[in-house]
This record gives C-alpha cells, structure tokens and sequence, in this order.
C-alpha cells in the first residue's frame, strides 16, 4: 500500500514573497504635483506601486517583504516630504492584573479610523499666519486699489507693511519651494514663491529707482495691467494679495475636505471607549481594547454594543441606523446576533463577543470605506498625469511670456506683470481634488446608506451596468422559511409521525429549508425532543436522507408524481403553484407525505425592480428553485427573464453568455452559491446578511436590509461619477481659460491670485454636496404603477 504523501514544505530560495500593503501618512503635499512625485519616487523602488491620495494625505504603498516601511519612509523624505505611520489606537497601561487583548492572534493595533487631511500640519503651523497676513495686507490692498485714499507717500507705507508679509507671510511657500528645488521637484508652492517675489522685487526696484517712490506718486487701480506712463507702476497689492489668498483658500479648503470625510470619522466615533463585563469577582468596567472573544459583557438602554456577539441573556431593539442605514430598530433576544456600534434602545442585554478589533463588522466597514477612498478613477489618472507636468510647463510659459513681451518691443513692466499673473493663475490643486474629494464624500454617505463600495473602480463599473442578475432566496426574499402545509398520504401515517421522522434527519443539515421543518417540528411537538438521526447523508440539490427510530428515511425534492399515493401529487401541484417548494418525506421506500416550505418575498421587492427597470436596467432572475416557482415569483415581480433550477455553475454560466452578449452584467446574490457568479461578473453586489464568500466575491456589499440599496447604489454611483466629471471639467476648463488670459496681459496678479484659490474651493464645494445627496424614488415624473398582489411566502431551496 503506497502511503499518502505528507504535506510539502516549499524550500525558502523558491516560496514566493507575497505583497504587503501599508499606509503612510504623508506631509507637505499641496497639489497633485506633489501626489505625481510621491508615487513616482516610491515607484522607482523594485516591486512598489503606491496609490497617494491627496485629500486625505494617505499614501496606500504595496511591496515586497525585501522593502521596508523605513525605506518608504525615507524614500518619500527623500522627495522632499515628511513620511510616518499611522498612529495607533493608544493602548491603555494594564491594570487589576488585566492583560491588553486589543491586538490577540498576531493581530496588529487597529488604525486611527477617519481620513487624515494632508493638509493638517501645515494648517495647524500657518494658522497663526492668517491674521498677522490678514491685518497687514488690508491697508495695502485698500489704498491699491481706491487712488482717492492715497495720501503723499502712501507707496512707502504700503511697502514697509508688504515687506513682512512677502518674506514671513509667504515663508511656508518660499520653504518648500526651496526644498522642492534641492530635490529638483517644482510644485505649486513654486508657482506661488515665484509670484510672491517677482511682484515684491519689482516693486522694491520700482520704488528705489523706477521712480514709483516720489512724493505725490498715484497709482489708479485697474483689473487689467496698465504701463506705458513712463513711470514704474509698483504692484505691492499682488505681492500681499497671493500669500492673502492662498492662505485663506487653503484654510476654506481644509475644513471643507474635513468636511467630506465626516462620515468616515463618525463610524469611527461609533465605536464604544469602555464596557462592562462579567468576571468571577463580579462586574467591572474595562477599556473596550481588552475585551476578549468569548468575553461576557453588559448593555444597558442608550449604550452602544462594544462589539459583535451574541446575545446571551435578556431582550431589546438595537438602532442600527447609523451602521448599516436600517431605519426600523432590530429586536433581538438569546441567540441573536448584536452589532457592534449599535445602540441599545431598550432592556439590559448580555452579549457573548464574537470577534473584536479589526474582525467586528464595524471595523471591517470603515476599513472598507477607507480602501475606496484612496483609489483613482480612470480619469483621475489623467489629471494626474496632466499634473505631474503641469508646473514645469506653467514656468515654460511664464518664461516665454516674458521673453515673448520683452522682444516685441513691450514696457517691461508689462511683462513682468503678464508673466507673474501665469505664475499665480495656474491651479493644479484643483486638478488633484476633483476625484478624490467626491469619493471621500460619497463613500462616507454610501457608508450610512448602507452602501459599502470597494473603490472607485468599482463606482465606475455600476455606473455603466445594464443588466442586473438577481438571485432569489435571500435576496428577493428574506431567506426566512416555516412550513406552511403538511399533507400526509391516505392510509398511512399520520402526520405528526411523518413530521417527526423529517425533522429527526432534517436536523443534521444546515440548508435553510432543513432548519425550516426542525422549527416547525418543535413548534408542533414541543415536548418530544428529536432523537438522533444514523447513516446521515445529503445530496445538494436533491436532499437528505439517514435513520430514524430504525426506519429509513428521506427528504427529497418529489421527482415523477404518477407513482405517488393520494393526495400528495395534488399537495405538489398546490405547493409549486402558489410559489412553495414542496418536499417528499418517504419513510423505508414509502411516500407518506409532502411539506410546503415558504420564504417571505421582500415588502419593497417590486419596488426596487421597478426602480431598477427605470434606471434602465434589465433584470434577469436566476435561481436554483423550480421553474414554477421561480414563475410565480418572477410574475409578482414583473420579471420576464427567468432561469430556474440553475446551479452554481450554470449561474456562472449565464453570467458570462450575457457578457458575450454585450451586457455589462451585475449579479446581486447572498449566498456561497452565488460567490462564482459574483467574481465573474462585471460587478458583483452582495447582500451583507449573506456569507463571508459572497461578499468577499462582491464588489458592493449592500449592509441595509432594503433592496431598494440597488437602485441607491446605482444613482450614488451616477451621481459621484457626475461629479468627477464635472470637477475635472471646471480644473481644466479653469485652466485652458485663465492661462491665455493672463499670458496676453488681460489679467493682472491679484484677481489671478483670488481666481485661483476660488477655483480649488469651487471643486471641494461641488463635491460637499454629496454628504447631502439623497435617494431618489421611483421617479417624481411617473406615476407609481400597480403592484400586484402577493402572495406572503415564497418557496426557497
């Protein structure tokens, strides 16, 4: 006998290295120019591939296990940024001789939850500027710009009162315009150090020997640059004017990018600080980081739950609204399963932790939320690409305008003014705003729909689907069932016997319709305890089968009714044509009777095709149910495509004929069934009370107990996308339009200052207003149809 071969042990020269993925907050970026030269320094390194995200700061870096986190770190320094870690969650000292368990099974300390505003740090150091700039720039700006407030040497005290400003008010541009240059990078604070010293210097060389400096010397105030007068015009008001601007824009800026990213941060504030929990010495109340998996913790009325468990002892409702966006408070008792996170609305509840850290449902959302966040849509790609070389050529240009106006004969000062309005005008900030902002906004408002998205990609592909495969049990339904019927055969047993026997080897499955007949069993025949079920054996997509009190025993799906005894057949026929599944007990080789197992359609189902249908989306039902009760549901839904007694791989199957076809196909399932089908399609949408494997499989998880999410999560994506566009239209519109104003003098420094700090606003503003977005309904202009009545319950194996 040749033995079996013990497990291999690849040799460490030849097992692969897999991938890590972490997360680095970055400082000091400003523009998506700093975005482009951070991925390009990281991607330089062998096997990286980083993704930066502007608005949130975050550099989300894969690489080998051969790089190092301190070599990301420095190579990012190297580029001329600052680089760390996340901070963890603080683990607080132990205590009572009470071991920290926030981080048990190798597991890491969760992140801080929430984005980071790559603005933060320069926010906080330049927070103090804003005032000082503010109160010495207003003089300057108004004596500029009114000639009749101009009194005998206005000029001078304009400049004493510039000087600070365009050395120290702009000190935080020159810096890292300076740091840029030794690392031979140009960004926008290039741009801005470059305008802030060309308009000052000029007006210093103006004042000492242009002959802008004498007694009595009025300057008259135009949007558009005026010379030719024989004296040098001074331009203090731009030299004050950009760093004004640009300060405050990005103070606007970086409360309204907070702003998109609030949802994020209240998922993270829903997690609970402490809990009470039950030890030998009685209660006592600890940090929630040391609770422990198997740990048995207290909820009163109006705490939140501290993890995911399961209730143990005593009754209540838990408002799960800001979780998972279910509006209607859940009931839970013994045996039900406890969200973290959520509230509890009623009694006392004792819970049994499940998973904590990282596994609770809460962490894994907001772990999900921030994933999508850093991502890029296919268009932002270009905008960065656009962005890596924008401020090189912004100098270009600024230095040909120049070179252009002086050999065509033009006063110098005119050219230099045209040539420092290109310089301040430019804006790549917006360009590296327009994509990730709007996903920080909808991702955190898809996040309390109920709607998690596993990135951009992902928002991109439901925009463009048109055909919607939808699985029935679990996702038309509930996947609640109970037996609604029990026919037993003329002259044989009776029914309570019959129900016994299924049951009895029904128990040693876990189908949904198995654990249906085991609860209708002990419903019915309370005090008689199901004995054991012998030689247990089941067959997917047929049934069970084993030995009960000695006799053989089957539960089948009926196959040929012309040999079955009165009345079963016509208890088939009855059971299949109001939407049942009907089920065959036989008992050694005998039929004796025929159960009618149900599920509950969901409330809003034909609402939510409907919506679907006028989305312009072709729904198709497929199911491994017959076909006369797949027909029967399909006719309640106004489905017209239906596929019946399909199985995984024929589900798979039709996924990808429908491709062939040209359909650009999701599939929305909940069950271990549907996982092939979800991978395969275009966009898999998984239910969240479904299985690990369907949801790992599927691009939008939806966690709301609503199958309206669909429609919801379709119309965000719309939207979100929408947005995007328009975004990137007004970045570079903006540009196209204001470049060759300023290059041919019609646009002077300091209205090209206040344009360009609008223009960042105006893209961060568009995208705030998906935190708002709401879900349509089924149109405001058509009239709702008639929906047909159902019947309650709906067969589902």
């Amino acid at each position: 006998m040749t033995p079996e071969p013990g497990p291999v042990t690849p040799s460490p020269d030849l097992a692969p290295t897999p991938d890590r993925s972490t997360t680095l907050t970055v400082g000091g970026m400003t523009c998506a120019a700093c975005v482009g030269r951070v991925e390009k320094k990281l991607g330089r390194l062998d096997g990286v591939a980083a993704s930066v995200n502007l608005a949130t700061g975050r550099a989300t870096v894969s690489h080998p296990a051969a790089v190092s986190v301190t070599d990301l770190i420095s190579t990012v320094e190297a580029a001329g940024f600052t680089a760390q870690l996340p901070e963890p969650v603080p683990e607080p000292a132990p205590e009572d001789g009470l071991p920290p368990t926030g981080h048990q099974d190798g597991q890491d300390a969760p992140e801080t939850a929430g984005p980071q505003d790559s603005s933060d740090d320069g926010a906080r150091t330049e927070r103090h500027r804003l005032p000082a700039v503010a109160l010495l720039s207003l003089p300057v700006l108004v004596l500029s710009m009114v000639p009749g407030w101009q009194f005998r040497n206005w000029q001078w005290l304009c400049f004493v009162l510039a000087a600070p400003v365009a050395v120290w008010g702009a000190a935080p541009f020159h810096t890292r315009a300076l740091r840029g240059l030794r690392h031979g990078a140009a960004t926008m604070d290039t741009l801005v150090s470059l305008g802030v010293a060309a308009s000052f210097l000029w007006s210093t060389y103006a004042l000492f020997l242009g002959g802008a400096g004498a007694p009595g010397m009025t300057m008259p105030f135009s949007l558009l640059p005026t010379a030719g007068d024989g004296t040098a015009h001074v331009y203090l008001e731009a030299a004050v004017g950009v760093p004004l601007f640009v300060l405050a824009g990005r103070r606007m800026e970086a409360r309204a990018r907070r702003g998109t990213g609030a949802a994020l941060r209240a998922l993270a504030e829903l997690a609970a600080k402490d809990v009470a929990v039950r030890t030998p010495d009685g209660e006592r109340r600890i940090p929630v980081s040391r609770l422990r998996t198997g740990d048995h913790f207290l909820v009163r009325p109006g705490e939140r739950v501290a993890t995911d468990g399961t209730v143990v002892e005593g009754s209540s409702a838990l408002d799960l609204s800001l979780i998972s966006g279910e509006s209607r408070p859940v009931e839970v008792g013994p045996g039900a399963a406890a969200v973290g996170g959520a509230v509890n609305s009623g009694g006392l509840l004792e819970v049994r932790a499940d998973a904590v850290g990282a596994d609770t449902q809460l962490a894994r959302i907001t772990k999900l939320v921030e994933d999508a966040q850093t991502g890029k849509t296919k268009v932002q790609r270009l905008a960065d690409a656009v962005a890596a070389v924008f401020v090189p050529a912004v100098l270009t240009v600024s230095v040909s305008v120049l070179g252009f106006w002086l050999g065509a004969g033009a006063d110098p000062q005119a050219a230099i003014t045209a040539a420092v309005a290109v310089l301040v005008v430019a804006c790549p900030c917006a360009l590296g705003l327009a994509t990730p902002t709007a996903l920080l906004a909808a991702t955190g408002r898809g996040a309390q729909l109920g709607i998690l998205v596993r990135g951009p990609e992902a928002l991109e592909r439901l925009r463009r689907i048109d055909t919607v495969v939808l699985d029935k049990t679990g996702t038309l339904t509930t996947g609640r069932m109970s037996v609604t019927a029990l026919t037993a055969r003329t002259g044989g047993l009776d029914a309570a016997a019959a129900l016994r026997l299924a049951a009895t080897v029904e128990q040693g499955s876990e189908h949904p319709l198995a654990r249906a007949v085991t609860a209708y069993a002990d419903e019915q025949q309370p005090d008689q305890p199901l004995p054991p079920v012998a030689d247990f054996s089941a067959t997917p997509g047929h049934g069970v089968r084993g030995t009960a009190d000695g006799r053989r025993v089957e539960v089948t799906r009926p196959g040929d009714l012309t040999g079955l005894p009165a009345p079963l057949p016509d208890a088939v026929h009855t059971a299949e044509g109001a939407g049942h599944t009907a089920v065959l007990v036989t008992v050694d080789g005998t039929p004796e009777a025929v159960l009618a197992v149900g599920d509950t359609l969901r409330s809003d189902g034909y609402r939510a095709v409907d919506r679907l249908r006028r989305l312009g989306l072709r729904p198709v039902l497929a199911t491994g149910d017959r076909a006369a009760t797949a027909r029967a549901v399909a006719g309640h839904l106004a489905i017209t495509e239906i596929h019946a007694e399909a199985r995984p791989e024929e589900k798979a199957a039709l996924v990808t004929t429908l491709k062939e076809q040209g359909g650009r196909v999701a599939v929305v399932g909940d069950g271990v069934n549907d996982a092939a089908a979800l991978a395969l399609a275009d966009l898999g949408i998984a239910m969240g009370s479904g299985t690990d494997a369907a949801i790992g499989a599927a691009d939008v998880t939806l966690v709301r107990e609503d199958l309206q999410a669909i429609a919801d999560a379709v119309h965000l994506a719309r939207r979100t996308l929408g947005t995007i566009r328009g975004n990137l239209v007004w970045a570079f519109g903006y540009n196209l339009v204001t470049l060759p104003l300023a290059a041919v003098g019609l646009l002077s420094p300091m209205p090209a200052a206040a344009a360009m700090s609008a223009s960042s606003l105006l893209v961060v503003g568009n995208s705030l207003r998906l935190r708002v977005w709401r879900p349509g309904g089924a149109g405001k202009s058509a009239r709702r149809p008639h929906r047909p009545r159902a019947q309650a319950r709906w067969e589902t194996r």
